[in-house]
């Protein structure tokens, strides 16, 4: 029977991150809706029943493994680029939210001081699986989703770590030793954390550099190592362990020559496979009487996290900042919690038990009580709110080029000399530092990762351009980006026919390799450019109309339309040419083509009188 809850709990997870896919919607909605269905509503599913002994050690292990990846997204030169407002929301921000629902917890809700300030350690933490959608449908402006984005990113460890070390204050501290006694087990905790986390970061860093681990057994060998950090660390010092694997991340992210992008990638599915499932686990361990006691204590101590810990945090955040008044506003309101404040304060609500400590039971309803809330009440309310306050984007205008290679690049550019604002996006990282060099900004990654989610300008894109020479890549950023924006707003060069019918494209990606028209192929494009074709731009007259400008590039590849705008003169919108044009461009509008070499003089000598024309 266990394999048939266990092979239960997998479909159902697969299911409700498919459905938040579906619905666009932060997934632990529907995990939380599945975990509580299967658990105390239907009565068929009892964590505690189906792992027995091993419920604690797997929920640790998960959690460890999901801080550790959350570690590996710490960049400290990141850090140096964030702002003053990021960086004061992580450190003095989040002590001010720590301090006001810890104080809550303890004179509102009543609770054990030790549970309160734990609790109020665990829910300083945001993270980037709840807000990346969140702002995808908000769409605020530029210094709104920068401020949401990078807190979510940089608080998941650094809140987490604050959280462990909390946790380990308290549980010392609760032990009833002498005082010296207290603070030489804190401070031994934390020594064993520190240094098996540093041991373990450059005992990998040599495995790798010196390649004495084979490359195919980076992931595995590195999982393996994570878990034995943890182990380990646990057992020399109690509860040591998230300390360890978070120090463990937090090394290997910050080692400049150290390739561990296969890890990352490979650590970001195995974390959703332990997060989906985790959560599940933990929600059917509710009982559906915690959640229901939302008594006037719980009401008031929610309004404190929601309408004064926020606040707070912002105005101290951004005291003396430029940051708008109603930016300001948004900020306040916006704080949804997720699955790291749920993950690690299971953990420590199954310690706090098993030590005996009061109140410590009421933990976990709390926590997913304040996650219901935020997460439900900020993702209703979020946009008609960003509306009202006036702080929406007025419309995306951001292509992204899935590809950086010379034909992506010199595109990228005509584009970028023409105001339409563009990013980049490569696997590989040569072609990343030649975009980078050539002044346009490129995201090194493949672009439909979490990973990407977090750092591409997703709520800025209005069209997707496929100019990979790899059909694959290709077809991944179609089938993406069809979904997140729509269909109509990504395009792909063609592949050849033999390639899609050996591989099977899907309908969506054959539908859309319709950019730049019948001769749109990479080949084409990538031949005229090594002959030393260039990308330029000229303007259509009432004397040079779009039949002289075909009559005279005979031989050039238009590429897009600017269309004059006359509502909205701040943004400029590029529309690509495609197999057909209903409607030819008119008088005022900008052609951007590929003209091939002998075509520039030609062309140069026709419009030599024309003022009107803009060659670039």
């Amino acid at each position: 029977m266990s394999a048939i809850y266990i092979t239960g709990i997998a479909v159902f997870s697969v299911f409700a991150q498919w459905l938040a896919w579906i619905f666009k919607v932060p997934a632990i909605l529907f995990l939380l809706l599945v975990g509580l269905m299967l658990g105390p509503i239907s009565g068929q599913l009892n964590p505690d029943l189906l792992l027995g002994d091993l419920l604690f050690p797997v929920v640790s292990l998960s959690v460890a493994i999901i801080l550790f990846e959350g570690a590996l997204t710490l960049h400290f030169r990141e850090l140096k680029g964030i702002g003053k407002i990021v960086r004061n929301l992580c450190s003095i921000g989040m002590l001010a939210t720590f301090i006001i629902i810890t104080l809550a917890g303890l004179y509102i809700l009543e609770i054990d001081w030790r549970v309160a300030a734990v609790l109020g350690a665990v829910l300083v933490v945001t993270g980037p699986t709840v807000i990346a959608p969140m702002l995808n449908a908000m769409r605020p402006n530029q210094d709104i989703d920068r401020v949401l984005r990078w807190e979510g990113i940089v608080i998941d460890p650094i809140g987490a770590l604050f959280a462990v070390l909390v946790f380990e204050a308290v549980s010392f501290v609760g032990d009833g030793e002498i005082v010296s006694h207290t603070v030489w087990a804190l401070f031994s905790t934390l020594g064993v954390g520190l240094g098996i986390g540093l041991v373990s970061g450059w005992l990998t860093t040599l495995l790798i550099r010196k390649e004495w681990l084979p490359y195919e057994l980076h992931k595995f060998g590195i999982l393996a190592l994570v878990l034995f950090s943890f182990t380990l660390s646990n057992h020399l010092s109690h509860e040591s362990g998230l300390l360890a694997v978070t120090v463990f991340g937090i090394w290997l992210a910050n080692q400049d020559d150290l390739e561990i992008d296969s890890v990352l990638e490979f650590k970001e599915d195995l974390s959703m496979i332990l997060i989906s499932s985790l959560f599940i686990l933990l929600a059917a361990r509710l009982e559906i009487a915690d959640l229901m006691l939302l008594g006037l204590n719980t009401t008031l101590f929610i309004a404190v996290v929601l309408l004064i810990a926020r606040p707070i945090c912002i105005a101290i955040s951004t005291f003396n900042s430029e940051l708008s008044f109603k930016s300001r506003v948004l900020l306040s309101w916006i704080a949804p919690r997720g699955i790291v404040a749920a993950a690690v304060g299971s953990v420590f609500a199954l310690s706090m038990i098993e030590k005996g400590i009061p109140d410590a039971e009421k933990m976990v309803p709390l926590i997913f009580t304040v996650i219901i809330v935020t997460v439900v009440l900020q993702s209703l309310t979020a946009t008609p709110f960003a509306k009202f306050l006036g702080v929406r984007q007025p419309s995306p205008n951001t292509l992204l080029i899935i590809g950086a290679n010379h034909v992506a690049r010199a595109i990228a550019k005509g584009l970028q000399e023409q105001s339409i604002s563009v990013h980049l996006s490569d696997p590989a990282w040569e072609n990343c530092k030649m975009a980078r060099m050539d002044g346009l900004q490129c995201y090194y990654g493949n672009p439909q990762s979490e990973h990407a989610e977090r750092y591409l300008p997703m709520t800025q894109l209005s069209k997707v351009l496929a100019l990979s020479p790899n059909r694959h890549h290709n077809a991944l950023g179609v089938q993406y980006f069809s979904h997140l924006l729509n269909e109509q707003s990504v395009f792909s060069l063609r592949s050849s026919t033999n390639h899609a019918k050996a591989n099977k494209d899907s309908a969506t990606f054959l539908s859309r390799q319709i950019l730049f028209g019948e001769q749109g192929s990479y080949a084409k494009l990538s031949s005229l450019i090594a002959k030393g074709g260039k990308v330029s731009a000229t303007k259509l007259t009432e004397e040079f109309n779009w039949q002289k400008y075909l009559d005279v590039n005979k031989e050039a590849l238009p590429l897009f339309i600017i269309t004059e705008n006359t509502k909205d003169e701040e943004v400029t919108e590029a529309q690509p040419f495609l197999n057909e044009h209903d409607t030819p461009p008119k008088e005022g509008d900008k052609i951007i083509a590929l003209q091939p070499p002998k075509m520039t003089v030609l062309k140069e000598s026709y419009l030599q009188n024309d003022s009107e024309a803009v060659n670039s």
